[in-house]
């Protein structure tokens, strides 16, 4: 990448995503080939205690706006040849009621645990998941994305409260306090949060023991964020590119990481989200996003609006001449006065 025909560094942040996507796929002419944009889906039982701005049904009617194609992430998709798979790891909705038996939708995916057509359980009160419901949603995961074609994989999210399950992911694993790690979410003000942060130290206290990786997520997860983890940790094992969007989609990468450090290498993160407590999590990390757009919707919206520079960094490696082939000089260093 040195021997380009341009100064050195001068790409900047390009070139070292160049030469990550470069090592992931173990080529100098690497090529992303049919990238898969995963939005994984779940219900929250901690919304019964008013951590969210909207109601838990939000989470199944934002699926059909996915599978209509209406939503952010779906336009996206859409403007960026994304492949859109939709996955229902635990929504309280039956989006296959009507239909004759074994039948299925366009772009949909059922993947769910057993029992988790209620979502999941509310965490205030005891486990979000039992240790074998966690288990068969990572499952899940790997399954899923052993089944999807490419190299590349985009991480996508939607699941009315899973801004508390990634809050009190974070607080557990990174150690942080849980006001440093609760915001807004879809949308609370100043005195929801607070309330918020109150009903969330609860459930920390509640689950105080819970310390190894799984045991938080079993307690404090979601579906969808332990389907990502266990998808996520398939897809480093492949070797493709991880595109991680947002809050929550970190949130699955950080159990990945306390299970697997070396997920990580295959990790690109899309941006830094507006919700509080994702700058901490990308710093315990340690990584760099590579946008900041204020963006915290979610759905994967800003893996698919960083998908472009993945695009370009690759093309950059395969495409650009080196100083010899274009015949370009050299810079050369100046004689001494």
């Amino acid at each position: 990448l040195d021997n380009k025909t341009k100064p050195l560094g001068s790409l900047g942040r390009l070139e070292s995503l160049a030469l990550q996507l470069g090592e992931i796929l173990g080529s100098h002419n690497p090529v992303l080939a049919q990238p898969q944009m995963v939005v994984f889906a779940g219900d929250h039982g901690i919304t019964v205690q008013g951590v969210s701005a909207f109601p838990s049904e939000v989470s199944w009617q934002m699926v059909e706006n996915f599978l209509a194609g209406g939503a952010a992430v779906s336009v996206l998709a859409r403007q960026h040849g994304l492949a859109l798979t939709v996955v229902d790891c635990g929504v309280k909705h039956d989006f296959l009621a009507g239909l004759a038996a074994g039948a299925q939708r366009v772009g949909l995916q059922v993947r769910k645990a057993d029992g988790a057509h209620l979502g999941t359980a509310d965490s205030s009160q005891q486990p979000a998941m039992s240790p074998s419901q966690c288990a068969q949603a990572l499952r899940h995961g790997v399954a899923l994305v052993q089944g999807l074609p490419g190299n590349a994989l985009l991480l996508g999210e939607m699941g009315i409260g899973n801004t508390s399950a990634a809050a009190l992911l974070l607080a557990r694993l990174a150690g942080l306090d849980i006001a440093d790690c609760t915001g807004a979410g879809t949308g609370l003000d100043d005195t929801a949060i607070v309330h918020k942060t109150q009903v969330l130290r609860a459930v920390l206290a509640r689950h105080a023991d819970a310390r190894a990786p799984l045991d938080v997520l079993a307690a404090m997860g979601g579906f969808e964020i332990a389907t990502m983890v266990g998808a996520v940790m398939q897809a480093a094992s492949e070797r493709r590119v991880i595109v991680v969007d947002g809050f929550i989609a970190s949130a699955a990468v950080l159990v990945a990481h306390a299970l697997e450090p070396l997920v990580l290498q295959r990790c690109v993160f899309a941006h830094r989200s507006g919700e509080r407590g994702h700058a901490a999590m990308l710093q315990h990390l340690g990584v760099q996003p590579l946008l900041d757009l204020g963006l915290r919707l979610g759905e994967g919206s800003g893996a698919a609006l960083a998908w472009p520079l993945l695009q370009s960094a690759c093309a950059i490696l395969r495409e650009m001449a080196s100083f010899a082939d274009a015949g370009v000089s050299e810079k050369t260093t100046a004689p001494s006065p």
